[in-house]
């Protein structure tokens, strides 16, 4: 791996490890027996204050980069751009879910448009953490010291496949639930993990396809190369591979095709 993607992977676990703390710390102190109404108010609190520290973190080590993030969207310009999700997950972290994530990623610019050359998942309340960097492989573990490497399932047909997806009412909105139903009923098995996870556990080979119909940037570039590091596929439901284009599918690449032919906006009407 080329130094300066050596440099700026060690550098996105240092931002994690920081979002780690304020997010752990905001998260055991919310008031976990909520049984109405979340306070997403202090959810959202939670979130500006991480990407505030991260965006402050980058601007004294990386200050030629731009930074994206919801709080401030993008700020700054230039070749190279990192792309903050402070907290991945937020209803799930409003009502004491620990299923949720810092994800930061780097992209370049290739060829007129962006592409993420390194990415980097952080889930402290599942003490998990995964992270990748373009030609060198995915990993998971607690930290660079004590990783193993994942890769993509072999599967290669629909009825041995675990697919997973996102809220069905997503799905009913963007017109294509008939496409997800159809899909449901030809594979294995299927889960509604949503967020980041289900990109995860493609990259790690224990599940096999997952799709979202719509995401935020900050949604999508850190999963895809660490899906695609891991030896799989991620595209747009269009199929085209740019981390930004708002939809994503994922596979071990054996079976991304299909996935995108149940998925396509005519093959539900």
């Amino acid at each position: 791996m080329q130094d300066h993607l050596d440099d700026d992977l060690r550098f996105a676990h240092v931002l994690a490890d920081s979002a780690d703390a304020v997010n752990m710390d905001r998260f055991k102190g919310l008031d976990l027996s909520v049984r109405t109404r979340p306070d997403m108010t202090s959810v959202s609190e939670a979130e500006n204050a991480v990407e505030k520290l991260i965006r402050g973190q980058l601007r004294r080590s990386r200050p030629r980069d731009a930074v994206l993030g919801a709080g401030e969207g993008l700020v700054g310009g230039g070749p190279r751009c990192w792309v903050v999700d402070a907290i991945a997950g937020l209803e799930n972290y409003a009502r004491g879910v620990p299923v949720w994530a810092t994800q930061i990623s780097l992209l370049e610019v290739s060829m007129g448009g962006y592409r993420p050359i390194v990415g980097l998942v952080s889930a402290p309340a599942l003490a998990r953490r995964w992270w990748a960097a373009k030609d060198h492989g995915a990993f998971t573990g607690r930290s660079l010291s004590s990783a193993s490497r994942v890769r993509v399932s072999g599967v290669s047909t629909l009825p041995d496949a675990s697919f997973a997806y996102s809220s069905i009412t997503g799905w009913e909105e963007d017109g294509r639930l008939n496409n997800v139903l159809a899909l449901s009923r030809e594979v294995w098995r299927t889960r509604a993990y949503g967020d980041f996870w289900p990109y995860m556990m493609v990259a790690e080979g224990v599940i096999d396809i997952c799709a979202d119909p719509e995401l935020s940037p900050g949604d999508m570039a850190a999963g895809a190369v660490i899906v695609t590091e891991a030896g799989g596929a991620f595209t747009g439901l269009d199929g085209r591979p740019h981390p930004l284009g708002g939809s994503a599918a994922a596979s071990n690449g054996l079976l991304h095709n299909e996935l995108l032919g149940y998925l396509d906006e005519q093959a539900g009407m």
